[in-house]
């Protein structure tokens, strides 16, 4: 169970400083919780939950169960591998406050749209310096549409550069009225097979395909980024499929994102049905073969670490 959030708020599960992979400059990247995908390579699994939840890090725990004292939902469970019923839990955070090894947190926190200005507004003078801006990010943050409608208004007004992360899995028209106060986009394209796409994050990529098309057309700054994963979207039927579909929407290059596990840790402690995939790491061939590949597709191609 978790409150119910009023639509002039967001739900952000986390405000990332000095990010200099989200877009130009020195960046603050804000993470709003909440995602339609459900992608079993996910570096942030907490993120797919909208609303405030509790995460357990059993790494913490000093088995004092002193949080079972303090829950009135009968919420905390005695066990080595889990604390919280997720069921029962309504996220009210008295264990996390009991808790004195931090092994239980909030995840989330609302937030107003003065309020999240005035926060980011502390790195300001990053973002003058450097040409930097604000990144938005989670999760999915176009699932909060109403709140960017009084946010991004406020922080164009401070002359700040906004990027926004997508997933494109959106609704157009709840999107189309906050593009004007947006200066880029970054877009991903994870699976161009529609039943791998479903098959590996839960949705269908027919909405995603037709968003890409009518921003390629619309909207003067966009991006198109690709997870790399290794054995799932690094096929050369998939890549080949991508390059064309970039050359169809007048797209000559992509961003190719390195997979990381670091979600996988995380999976344990939250309400989720993911399970670890114990992929290969470390090795960046996987990497350079896709960016090889998309070059040989006369598609220019930026690497991240």
């Amino acid at each position: 169970m978790s409150a119910e959030i009023d639509k002039r708020q967001a739900t952000v599960f986390d405000i990332q400083r000095f990010s200099i992979h989200d877009g130009p400059g020195i960046r603050t990247t804000i993470f709003f919780k909440g995602c339609p995908l459900k992608c079993v390579w996910c570096q942030n699994p907490e993120s797919h939950k909208s609303g405030i939840e509790v995460a357990f890090f059993k790494e913490h725990c000093a088995f004092c169960f002193a949080c079972k004292d303090v829950c009135a939902l009968n919420a905390i469970v005695e066990s080595d591998h889990r604390r919280i019923d997720f069921d029962r839990c309504n996220a009210c955070g008295k264990c996390v406050s009991e808790c004195m090894n931090n092994a239980l947190r909030l995840v989330g926190r609302n937030w107003d749209p003065s309020a999240l200005l005035d926060e980011i507004l502390k790195d300001k003078d990053f973002y003058d310096d450097s040409d930097g801006g604000i990144t938005l990010s989670g999760g999915e943050p176009t699932g909060y549409a109403a709140f960017l409608m009084e946010f991004l208004p406020l922080v164009k007004k401070q002359g700040i550069h906004v990027n926004m992360e997508t997933s494109g899995m959106f609704k157009w028209h709840h999107v189309e009225p906050i593009l004007p106060f947006l200066d880029l986009i970054f877009f991903d394209l994870k699976l161009m097979d529609s039943g791998m796409h479903q098959a590996y994050t839960g949705v269908h990529n027919e909405i995603i395909m037709e968003n890409f098309r009518k921003l390629a057309v619309t909207f003067p700054d966009l991006s198109a980024r690709m997870p790399v994963i290794p054995t799932i979207n690094d096929t050369r039927v998939n890549i080949s499929a991508t390059a064309g579909f970039l050359k169809e929407n007048g797209r000559q290059s992509i961003h190719l994102l390195p997979y990381h596990p670091f979600g996988e840790a995380k999976l344990a402690g939250i309400k989720t049905d993911l399970e670890p995939l114990n992929l290969p790491t470390g090795n960046e061939e996987y990497l350079l073969s896709s960016k090889n590949q998309f070059e040989n597709h006369g598609i220019s191609v930026i690497l991240y670490d």
